[in-house]
């Protein structure tokens, strides 16, 4: 999971300024977002501004869209405030999460947006900057939040939850089949010493699972650190308020696109478009009223995929899924 690619231009470590980025199947969210950003007065909102990619992107193939960018990572929006300063006042960060988006919009007098981006996950930056404690494959603090000046870390969410919680958010956010065995092992462990390191956690859940087990899907802490990852930040609870408050601030002719990254998040998305697109009426009426008939086209048949290429040019982009829809008329008073 996680959304920009870097590369490092010469040696050392990672440079402010020295990356190049890859967004994830980035030509195609901008061709799918063209026709409602090509009208005059345009504007766009990147709800996961993240390092900056998309929305760079964005304002560079639209010159006279405006773009309105949200992040929860001040850290995030630092960097990209630098590298979108080019555009001078067409870009307006803030540092908000993507459920806040319809005060964001208020606040800044925009009851209404021809576009909406989402690319859910884990930023890049947060997967490489090894203090953060997202990535399993580096031993760091086990924070895991996007906004690391609010909430529980997810160190905090180990020591502290009782087991039937963890073994609950194991198995619903990481679709981990062996939960009850791992988080078994955590509270034994948590009682001689509370966790506070990756590595450790890693450890343990190697030691937990059952060979079977390990042999498949990647490393075995991958579904372990999802799960927590989603906890410590809110993250379907969010998205639960955050789709369809985006569908809401979108003009008729408005489009919306998400990136997602696990089943969890493209079912969601999946459901508030379907629902968006359907007709509404009780069965038998010879005429559908204008109030039961869809408010939203669906853009794509299912979730588009990355292509081989897509996944060559970004390995983070494998397990993106990508939907679509457009405003085809207001909500029903």
């Amino acid at each position: 999971m996680g959304r920009e690619a870097h590369s490092n231009k010469g040696g050392g470590g990672r440079r402010e300024g020295q990356t190049r980025h890859v967004p994830v199947m980035l030509q195609r969210c901008l061709d799918m977002l063209a026709p409602a950003l090509e009208r005059p007065g345009a504007v766009v909102v990147d709800c996961t501004l993240g390092l900056g990619g998309h929305s760079e992107a964005l304002l560079a193939r639209f010159p006279e869209v405006r773009l309105v960018a949200l992040d929860r990572d001040k850290e995030a929006l630092r960097l990209s405030g630098d590298r979108l300063a080019p555009f001078g006042d067409r870009a307006t960060l803030v540092h908000a999460v993507y459920d806040e988006l319809p005060d964001v919009l208020d606040r800044l007098d925009l009851p209404r947006v021809q576009g909406v981006l989402f690319d859910l996950g884990v930023s890049s930056m947060q997967l490489d900057e090894a203090d953060r404690g997202f990535a399993y494959a580096q031993d760091a603090p086990l924070d895991m939040r996007m906004d690391q000046s609010a909430g529980m870390s997810a160190a905090e969410v180990l020591n502290t939850y009782p087991p039937g919680e963890l073994v609950r958010i194991l198995r619903a956010y990481g679709e981990e089949k062996q939960a009850k065995r791992i988080v078994s092992a955590v509270v034994r462990e948590r009682e001689k010493e509370p966790f506070s390191s990756s590595a450790r956690l890693v450890e343990l859940i190697r030691d937990a699972l059952p060979q079977a087990a390990k042999r498949t899907g990647g490393n075995p802490a991958k579904r372990t650190f999802q799960a927590l990852r989603i906890e410590v930040n809110g993250e379907l609870t969010v998205l639960e308020r955050a789709i369809p408050a985006a569908v809401k601030t979108l003009a008729v002719g408005g489009r919306i696109a998400v990136l997602s990254y696990h089943s969890l998040e493209d079912r969601l998305v999946k459901q508030v478009f379907a629902a968006g697109a359907a007709n509404t009426a009780p069965p038998g009426l010879p005429v559908v009223p204008e109030r039961y008939q869809p408010r939203l086209k669906l853009l794509t048949r299912g979730a588009e995929l990355p292509s081989e290429e897509e996944v060559a040019e970004n390995r983070r982009a494998a397990p993106a899924r990508l939907r679509g829809a457009q405003r085809i008329r207001e909500d029903a008073e």
